[in-house]
Order: structure tokens, then C-alpha cells, then sequence
């Protein structure tokens, strides 16, 4: 590839991460807004919003309290008390220093690529000056200036805004901001704030992809130290470091399967449902050497892998009653997080090539009452350095244990832990801990006492890959493995309840009779995918397997597929791309589309017989480098998404005499290419990781 084009493509990422983060439909708490059951009756806040009838009421009184007189002023101020219920509060209400105690009131006309709908031709800041700058107004919400925003108010015991403030200016200094579509902020204007309704872009032409590697892996982690090293792991509990080449270098992954950077497979249980499932490298590996690995064990051949058993007194459940599956006992098996380091290994840590398969700390333990749905990733939070980890409901037709509704179950939930801090022998008796961690100071159950203080979400069946979005990490993006009828992904948020086991999707489940107690519909505020596929939409013959989510695509290689939400299907027969239309309105247009494999790709791609459609075998996961190129990690190899251009896919955007020309690869293959050879060997594989996360 040419050295100019490479720099461009680093600048352009780099301008990536300087955008700033704008957020999704988020309430102040950071919860996801709900629908309402009954009807708001003093904010006219109805449908999805972020107050409740007690937090209505709660506005009501403190707006009572202010005794206000002038009608026009009044309809002002309750329509700014109000915006607590706007579905996009927590924008309204963002500042850099202090959380606002009212909305950033738009004074400045709306620039003509405004996310907003609402083209504000009055100052809104301006007009509430003007209206209430001599009305008394008890208690006034305007009394207290922003710290470090604004003049402190000239008296503080006023029920004026012209005793309060000097001039307009300073007013507006303190409480106006613009909807300006340069910085992604939104405004109150007086008025539910509504997006722009985008024409969402033509589909792209088809997914190009590159085969660069023919190993089977089932996680990816780009180094942290920024370069173009990641590491991939397998289900037997392997992890290699490896060299990523360039984009339309022509050249291949460097790894070298006979020297992993850490082998585990003496405590890993591999099996059709089991293995190493995840990996996640410390954000400052580079400095401590510290990683983590999730994986399952077998205590009945490790003395290590002992711990509680999710089916327990504290949930309604009794292992002695639970069914044996597959031959197993309950809690048998065990999903563990264990910390390692690669200090001692090199002179530095980001120099590590190995390391220690001695356990640092064990984070996590935790028995399963089943051999399937255990989930089993981990990342590392981009904002707030906390480690999440995905955990399914523990398998069973229908959750017939309701655990994943259960708030004293982690079956079924994403869990949130503080790996950096060490916990006291009594804070793990008090809390109940199930290993070594401590709880962030902000988990739901801070608001939510029924909750189990580990959990972030609930009511999950089986999360499959998640990601943060690398431009916006509010986004955080999790794929649920369906059961009968439909794959979904979820727009996962602090507290949020995905609906399993009473919906699967947003349609109407109806789980078996449980011995435990079952859970009301009325009772949840379910959160309703935004994207996903019916079983019925797959290859009839062969029909779905199972979801595998991926990422929103960050990088330029192809620029007809970037801001776009890309997931596919586990039997690698069909793949989407989801849009967001509005921007930033968490709606989603999903469209499936075509991919094949350029030929000219460094490694020859095999094809489905007498089709076009290359044999990628199955899709396990997706992956992302320090440049933000996206990776399908499937059985038949690691491929990589490039310019759509070298498999004759049209996209505009792309200016192919700016990008060099591939070096020469072998003859590209032909669709009689049979799957022979290296492929049959993966047969096995593919069917044992097949086993362990279809319905």
C-alpha cells in the first residue's frame, strides 16, 4: 500500500477519536429511557421517556412551590423543569465540570446540519430572559450560577432574574448552548427534542473481504500499546501475539502457532461447550502487564476450579433437584476469570512475547447449573476502565429456572467489576462476592437494592459478542442468542432488562411451568432490540444457527461501510449491516448484504460449491485492530474487511487511483474449489463450537 495513503488512513482515525462522544437516548442517570404505563399528567412526556408518575409528581410540587404569576413565564419555566423527562435528558443536562440541575437552553439559531428538527428561529435562552426577567419566582431554578461556567449572581436571595444576573449575556453565559451539528450537542428549546429524520444512505454494494490467516480463533484484542500487534485466542485455551500486515500489503498474518504467548489448556475443560472464551488486555497492559482470561474449568479433574454454584438457596434453586445434563453434575463445570501478567517476561511489558501461566488473582467463580448458555466474554469499558462480563442464562429450554429475570442470579445478566481495587475479607462476606474484585461505586443496585451488586443488565439468554463503539462508547452493543424464532441485538445501558424470558426479541415468550418463580411482563420495563433477524430470513435449507454481533465499522478501507453495525449469522450464510437513522437516535435500518472474497486475497479463499459465496465455515466472532479495520474470525480462517473495489463492489466514496495496488497473490480461486485439505481438519472444531452456542 502507498506510504501517503497509510498516513492518511492514520489521520483520519486519529480525527475519529477527537469527535466527540455523543450519546444515545439516555436519561440523567444514565439509564435508559422507558415507555410509560399510564400517562404522565403534569409533563406532556408521554410514551418513551425518562420519568415515571412519581417523578411527574415530584416536578409538579416543586413547581407549585414557585408560585409563579405570569402565565407565559410559567409555561417556560415548567417546560425546562420538564426536560428531565426528555428521552435525551442526559445530553440536555451534560456539562464538562458538574452535572447541570437544569437543560443547556439552545441560544443560537440551529445551524442547517443540526441534529435537531426543531430550526430555532427564536433564542430560546433569549426568550426566557425576556419573558421571566422581572417575574418573581420563588426558589427560582436560576438562583445558582454553573460552577466555572458563569459570574457568580449578584444576590442569591432574589426571586428576580434581573437581581440574579447582570445582563442577558451572563445569563445565557451560564445556561445556553447551541444545537449545532459541528460538536453532536443538543439543546432545549422548549420542546421534546426530536432528531432529524435522515434519508439513511443506499445500501453498500456487498462486504469485500481478504483471507490473511488460516487459524481457527474464537477472540481477538488489539495490543493496547497502539501498534499492529493483537492477540488471538482459541477455544482450547491458547493465546498468540501476532503482526497484523498492512492493508493491500499482500501479505499474511504473522503468528506462529508453536510459541503461544500463553497456553492454559492443563486448566481449561475444552469440550463441545466449553473452552477459553474470552480475553481482555489491561487499557495500560503496556505499563503493568496485566490481562485477563475467561474460560471454563472442570473441578471434578482441576482442584482449582472449585466454586458456588449459581443454583443455590439465594435464588429459590436446589442443585440436588436439577436435572444431570449431558452426563455432568450440576456446577460441575465453571466459568472462571483469572488474572495474568507478562511482567518478568521482557525489560518491558508491551515488549512481552510470553506469559506466565500462574495465576495472578482469581476474579471470578462461579458453577453452572447446565452446559450451555455461559456466555463468557470480557472487556474493558473505554470510559470507565471497568471490566464487563457477559454471562447467558445457563442453558435450558426456555430458562425454566427464570434465572436471567432473577436480580439474585448472575445467570443471564452482563456483569461489571472493579479489577483495579482489591476487596477486604469482609467486604467479600458482606456482599456475597463470588472472587476477587470490587463493586464501582455507580453499579444499578445502588438505586435498585433488589439487584445483585455485580449485575449492569439483566435478562439475557446467551450474550455473544459484544463491543464498545469506538467513536461513541455509550454505544455499548451486545448480540443475544435467540431460541426459536429470532436473533436480536441489544443497545445494552446501566440497569437496562432485555426481556428474557418473557420476550424473545420484542415478541411475546412463554416459558415452561419453573420451579422457581416466574416473572410478570407488568412488571419490567423491557428494553426491545434494535436490530436483528427471524430464523425464517436465513437460508431455508439450512436455516440459522445462531447471532454473532460485531462492530460499528470505524475504519476508511471501505468508506461506503463506515458508522454502519455489522453482525452476521454463526453458519456464515448471511450478514448485516444496521444504519442508524436519525443519528444518534439508537433506530436502526437493517439490511443483509452480499460479501465475498477478493481475488487477489493474500490466502486462497475456498467457495461454497457451485456458489459465489466464499466458505468462511462458521463465523465465531468479529475483531478490531488499532486502526479500527474489522476481522471475521471464522473456522476456515481470519479475515479482513478491505476496499470494496477489489471484488468489483461499486462504492463512490472510494478514489481506487489513491490506493495501491495489492502485491500479486496465487490464481484466485474458482467456485469448483472443493473444501478440501486444512479445511476438513476444522470439521470437528466447527461442529463442537456449533454445539455450544446454537438454540
Amino acid at each position: 500500500m502507498g506510504g501517503s495513503y497509510f498516513l492518511i488512513i492514520l489521520l483520519l482515525n486519529f480525527l475519529q477519536l477527537l469527535y466527540p462522544s455523543v450519546s444515545l437516548p439516555l436519561c440523567t442517570d444514565s439509564r435508559a429511557p422507558f415507555p410509560q404505563k399510564t400517562p404522565l399528567t403534569f409533563c406532556s412526556y408521554n410514551g418513551t421517556s425518562c420519568c415515571n408518575s412519581g417523578d411527574d409528581k415530584q416536578l409538579k410540587t416543586r413547581f407549585d412551590a414557585m408560585n409563579i404569576s405570569d402565565s407565559g413565564c410559567a409555561s417556560l419555566v415548567k417546560s425546562i423543569l420538564c426536560a428531565k423527562c426528555d428521552q435525551f435528558s442526559a445530553d440536555l443536562f451534560s456539562t464538562s465540570s458538574a452535572p447541570r440541575q437544569l437543560p443547556i437552553l439552545c441560544n443560537s439559531t440551529n445551524t442547517a446540519n443540526s441534529k435537531q428538527t426543531r430550526q430555532v428561529t427564536d433564542d430560546f435562552c433569549s426568550k426566557v430572559w425576556t419573558t421571566c426577567q422581572n417575574v418573581s419566582i420563588m426558589n427560582s431554578p436560576f438562583a445558582a450560577s454553573l460552577k466555572g461556567q458563569a459570574p457568580t449572581p449578584v444576590k442569591s436571595n432574589s426571586t428576580k432574574m434581573t437581581d440574579l444576573w447582570q445582563s442577558q449575556d451572563d445569563f445565557c453565559n451560564a445556561f445556553g448552548g447551541a444545537a449545532s451539528g459541528v460538536d453532536g450537542s443538543v439543546c432545549f428549546a422548549g420542546e421534546p427534542v426530536t432528531l432529524n429524520t435522515t434519508v439513511p444512505p443506499s445500501p453498500p454494494g456487498g462486504l469485500c473481504l481478504e483471507k490473511i490467516g488460516n487459524g481457527s480463533y474464537l477472540d481477538m484484542a488489539a495490543h493496547p500499546d497502539g501498534s499492529n500487534r493483537a492477540f488471538f485466542s482459541n477455544q482450547q485455551g491458547k493465546i498468540w501475539l501476532a503482526t497484523i500486515p498492512e492493508v493491500d500489503s499482500g501479505k499474511v498474518l504473522e503468528l506462529d502457532e508453536t510459541n503461544p504467548f500463553l497456553d492454559l489448556t492443563d486448566e481449561v475443560h475444552f469440550d463441545t461447550q466449553f473452552g477459553m472464551m474470552g480475553i481482555a488486555f489491561h487499557p495500560k497492559f503496556s505499563q503493568n502487564g496485566r490481562f485477563f482470561a475467561s474460560f471454563n474449568c472442570d473441578k471434578q479433574t482441576w482442584p482449582g476450579c472449585a466454586g458456588r454454584c449459581s443454583c443455590n438457596s439465594d435464588v429459590d434453586c436446589d442443585p440436588s433437584k436439577l436435572p444431570s445434563d449431558s452426563g455432568s453434575r450440576p456446577c460441575q463445570y465453571q466459568s472462571v476469570i483469572a488474572e495474568f501478567t507478562a511482567n518478568g517476561t521482557a525489560s518491558q511489558s508491551s515488549l512481552a512475547k510470553t506469559a506466565s501461566a500462574e495465576e495472578v488473582r482469581r476474579i471470578f467463580t462461579m458453577g453452572l447449573p447446565f452446559t450451555s448458555h455461559h456466555g463468557g466474554q470480557i472487556l474493558f469499558g473505554p470510559k470507565d476502565g471497568y471490566l464487563y462480563f457477559m454471562m447467558g442464562d445457563g442453558g435450558g429450554t426456555g430458562d425454566a429456572y427464570n434465572f436471567a429475570q432473577n436480580k439474585k442470579s448472575l445467570l443471564g445478566k452482563i456483569m461489571r467489576f472493579d479489577v483495579d481495587s482489591t476487596p477486604s475479607a469482609e467486604d467479600i462476606s458482606q456482599l456475597g462476592l463470588w472472587g476477587n474484585y470490587t463493586i464501582p461505586k455507580d453499579n444499578p443496585y445502588i438505586e435498585d437494592k433488589e439487584l445483585q451488586p455485580e449485575i449492569w443488565a439483566l435478562g439475557m439468554r446467551n450474550p455473544w459478542r459484544c463491543s464498545f463503539d469506538s467513536a461513541r462508547p455509550s454505544y455499548f452493543m451486545c448480540a443475544d442468542v435467540g431460541q426459536d424464532h429470532y436473533e436480536e441485538v441489544d443497545i445494552i445501558t446501566k440497569g437496562g432488562n432485555y426481556g428474557w424470558n418473557l420476550y424473545e426479541g420484542a415478541h411475546p415468550f412463554a416459558p415452561p411451568k419453573s420451579p422457581g418463580k416466574n416473572t410478570s411482563m407488568s412488571s419490567i420495563n423491557t428494553i426491545f432490540p434494535v436490530m436483528g433477524y427471524n430464523h425464517t430470513e436465513v437460508n431455508k435449507n439450512e436455516g440459522s444457527a445462531s447471532i454473532t454481533g460485531g462492530y460499528f465499522y470505524r475504519s476508511m478501507s471501505d468508506p461506503c461501510m463506515s458508522g454502519r453495525y455489522l453482525f452476521a449469522d454463526l453458519y456464515a450464510g448471511a450478514m448485516w449491516a444496521g444504519t442508524e437513522s436519525p443519528e444518534n437516535s439508537g433506530i436502526f435500518n437493517t439490511t443483509e448484504i452480499s460479501f465475498t472474497c477478493a481475488g487477489n486475497s493474500p490466502i486462497n479463499c475456498a467457495w461454497v460449491p457451485g456458489s459465489s459465496v466464499p466458505a468462511l465455515g462458521y463465523i465465531f466472532s468479529f475483531g478490531e485492530d488499532n486502526n479500527k479495520d474489522i476481522y471475521l474470525l471464522a473456522s476456515s480462517g481470519v479475515y479482513r474487511v478491505v476496499r470494496p473495489s477489489r471484488c468489483k463492489y461499486t462504492c463512490a466514496k472510494e478514489n481506487a487511483t489513491d490506493i495501491g495496488t495489492p502485491a500479486p497473490a496465487t490464481s484466485p480461486p474458482s467456485a469448483a474449489v472443493m473444501l478440501t485439505g486444512s479445511y476438513k481438519n476444522l470439521v470437528l472444531l466447527m461442529l463442537s463450537f456449533l454445539l455450544m452456542v446454537v438454540s
